[in-house]
């Protein structure tokens, strides 16, 4: 712009009272008209950042459902490792009793060997059944099936025909349940009567004896049963 157009400006501005309000409108429109294209581009940038956290939402929800898949499929492939296992377990078992019936095994083995599942099936997979000898009361007592950790205590017998026997058989598993909670400070976890062979009305007594005490009765063909492939 000249200087005499500058001059001629400025005069205008200072006597054209009319041309003073038309340049100070003129120019509060161009104020406004770039207030409004400020605003127009933080909008579009307020837009992009929506974009933006939208698509990591996305992202996000594809990376959780990925992960709940991936994990669904682990614990299908546990389940059936663990579902493996008890039928490899089961197997072994099942081949070992088969080796101690031909090689003579009293049922007495196989009440420990049956007694070794049940532990495990428990939880207790590092549990071991095994004979024990306590000095109770100035007796030597033998206890049949016996493990420390968890603290279980079992008495095994061949052949119960009678009500009497079968109260005569719980009363020696009290008496070694007795003596273990003298040595030991606490009661068993697990209380068992395994009995081979009772008539009907012995094995209705033991069945109703064994739940006053809170022992659990197995009889040989629960253990036949379990053993059996």
């Amino acid at each position: 712009m000249s200087l005499d157009l500058k001059k001629e400006f400025l005069r205008l501005l200072e006597e054209d009272e009319e041309f003073r309000y038309a340049v100070a409108g003129r120019i509060g429109i161009l104020e406004v008209l770039k207030r409004l294209d400020r605003l127009e581009e933080n909008q579009n940038k307020l837009w992009e950042e929506v974009r933006y956290l939208r698509e990591g939402q996305n992202r996000l929800w594809e990376s959780m459902k990925r992960l709940e898949e991936n994990q669904n499929k682990l614990w299908e492939e546990v389940k059936a490792l663990r579902e493996e296992y008890r039928k490899l377990r089961n197997y072994v078992v099942a081949g070992f009793s088969d080796l101690r019936s031909a090689l003579g095994v009293t049922f007495e083995m196989q009440a420990a060997s049956y007694l070794q599942l049940v532990l495990e099936q428990m939880g207790y997979g590092l549990a071991r059944v095994e004979r024990k000898f306590l000095v109770h009361d100035g007796d030597v007592i033998e206890i049949n099936l016996f493990c420390e950790e968890p603290l279980v205590v079992g008495e095994v017998t061949l052949t119960v025909r009678s009500e009497e026997e079968a109260v005569r058989e719980v009363s020696k598993l009290l008496k070694r349940i007795e003596a273990v909670v003298s040595r030991y400070g606490r009661r068993p976890v697990l209380s068992v009567l395994s009995v081979a062979r009772a008539t009907p009305e012995a094995a209705q007594k033991l069945r109703s004896e064994a739940e006053k005490h809170g022992i659990r009765l197995i009889l040989g063909a629960e253990i036949e049963e379990a053993l059996r492939i």
